[in-house]
């Protein structure tokens, strides 16, 4: 048996659907009996024009700080024209 987490029971499914002209549903399911108690399913829709972020680990992702920090700095210059 492999070690707990090793994906090497890992079976992963994922779907992309078409929902309508400007989405895009994106469907995972993970079935790792050696990890967890029982498969789960999550889903994600896409909308065309939305801004989409990948939702691995962001740890020393400084990219994500800069994009906050402009984001925030933008929000005060709006704010003081007012």
């Amino acid at each position: 048996m492999g070690a707990i987490g090793s994906g090497e029971t890992l079976n992963l499914i994922e779907r992309f659907s078409r929902i309508d002209a400007d989405t895009l549903l994106y469907e995972f399911t993970v079935d790792d009996p050696a990890t967890f108690t029982r498969p789960f399913t999550a889903a994600l829709p896409m909308k065309r024009g939305s801004a989409m972020f990948e939702y691995a680990c962001h740890e020393g992702n400084y990219g994500m700080q800069n994009l906050l920090s402009g984001a925030r700095a933008e929000e005060l210059a709006a704010s003081e024209q007012q």
